[in-house]
């Protein structure tokens, strides 16, 4: 698969709202670059535009940032990130980065929701700000789930606690579901994607995390696919990672 300019000519619209193109073009979800225009930082044909549902037409020149906005080719890849690695492009003491498994040249890429420094799996890498902020926020209620072993078992009590939700830093921490899965291993499904938000709930009950694993999104599994590997998404996997709820593929 190669990256390629889409012409506006040969979409089936012949025009689209500006912040719709921003989109598309994989600049950020709708709603961000609605922001961005409205903030003063785009310009077509020469003209600052700050209303975010202005036309784009065949032939206009859009700049954003001082550079050239073209509709590209959508991508959607699933990466098994390996321990170590960030999920940033912003990072420039990163040591390791989840970009750099990925050798596409010319594609403006951003993960669709990160793991930790220290927890691996199944990433999604796309240039699609909507599905993007779909397969993230929390009203499209696209559940994830995770795979964690401890350093000891979570007693019974406590467990449930957890299902209960907890507050920690001022912060509620509410499970979809735990299930337990083997010895001081459990099945963690969440909604929302909060800030080391597993590690957090296991610590919150005196225990350790010893292995953490996102396995699915919606009803995108992570299957056999390799450590450090990644490949594109089929058009019906795409539609699975989009399963709201316990959907299985």
């Amino acid at each position: 698969m190669t990256e390629k300019s889409i012409n506006l000519q040969d979409t089936e619209e012949n025009t689209f709202n500006l912040s719709r193109f921003l989109s598309l073009s994989g600049i950020a979800s709708r709603r961000k670059c609605a922001d961005i225009v409205k903030a003063g930082l785009v310009r077509i044909n020469g003209r600052t535009v700050t209303e975010p549902g202005c036309r784009v037409n065949p032939g206009d020149e859009v700049i954003y940032d001082g550079r050239p906005v073209r509709m590209e080719q959508r991508i959607y890849i699933m990466l098994n990130k390996p321990r170590g690695y960030v999920c940033t492009n912003d990072d420039p003491h990163a040591e390791k980065r989840a970009f750099d498994l990925i050798k596409i040249d010319g594609a403006r890429l951003f993960s669709a929701g990160r793991l930790d420094k220290d927890s691996e799996g199944l990433l999604i890498i796309t240039n699609d700000g909507d599905y993007a902020m779909q397969l993230t926020h929390p009203r499209y209620e696209i559940f994830k789930t995770y795979l964690v072993t401890t350093d000891a078992a979570i007693p019974a009590d406590e467990l449930n606690r957890l299902r209960g939700g907890i507050m920690d830093d001022g912060e509620r921490l509410l499970p979809q579901k735990i299930e337990e899965a083997g010895k001081c291993l459990y099945r963690f499904i969440l909604n929302e994607g909060k800030k080391r938000e597993i590690r957090r709930m296991i610590a919150a009950v005196g225990r350790k995390t010893v292995f953490l694993q996102r396995i699915s999104v919606g009803g995108l599994t992570l299957g056999g696919l390799e450590s450090g590997k990644w490949r594109f998404l089929s058009g019906e996997e795409v539609k699975l990672s989009r399963l709201p709820g316990f959907s299985k593929p």
